[in-house]
């Protein structure tokens, strides 16, 4: 944990008198799922808090899930996230453990969407190519442009905080890319354009 709880407390309550966006980053694992939490005034950004919830492997897989859902649900009413991004689960050759992996994420998701809070699912070479240029990138390269990019310590901390730091900046880049707008503003043209169709064109439409 890079900043203590009460000092998150803190700033939480600074940055929300100022209007700033939190955002929660997830990075799924049954045995150690990465969150952080970011907040974002302009183009600062700001952590207030990144950690790792670890489960043991001695516990049942359901077992497991319920801890995540209940990390999860404290993590979003402590710092009430407007935005939850999480990084889709790469598919390997282990079938069971990527089922496990999904579960995993799929409770996470959850506990966004009862919470209200919108969700956003990017790939890990998304995420990459996103903090560093390169989706190839490793997560020592990751992590070293996190620094900069938030103005982080030097001490490494665990990589599965870490990815879930990236997460969080990868949802914020997304929401302030110049692409994105053009992006919205094509898919709102062309729904229009459906739309207008549809109208003047009721028999044609099944």
């Amino acid at each position: 944990m890079i900043l203590l709880f009460g000092t998150s407390i803190i700033l939480k309550r600074f940055i929300l008198q100022n209007n700033s966006q939190i955002i929660l980053g997830i990075d799924p694992g049954t045995l150690v799922m990465g969150y952080g939490v970011i907040a974002v005034n302009g183009r600062a950004i700001q952590l207030l808090e990144m950690d790792a919830i670890k489960l043991s492997a001695n516990k049942d897989h359901y077992e497991r899930l319920h801890i995540i859902q209940q990390r999860i649900v404290t993590i979003i009413s402590t710092f009430r996230p407007q935005h939850f991004a999480i990084e889709a689960p790469f598919f390997g050759k282990n079938v069971q453990s990527m089922l496990k992996l999904g579960r995993a994420q799929g409770v996470a998701i959850a506990v966004a969407m009862q919470a209200g809070i919108p969700v956003t699912e990017y790939s890990p070479r998304k995420i990459k190519q996103s903090i560093t240029g390169n989706g190839n990138a490793d997560k020592e390269q990751v992590w070293k442009m996190l620094q900069r990019i938030a103005n982080l310590p030097s001490a490494s901390p665990a990589f599965d905080a870490s990815d879930a730091l990236a997460v969080a900046v990868c949802h914020q880049f997304q929401m302030t890319s110049p692409l994105k707008d053009k992006q919205c503003k094509a898919e709102r043209k062309t729904k229009s354009s459906w739309e207008h169709f549809v109208i003047n064109n009721p028999g044609r439409v099944k």
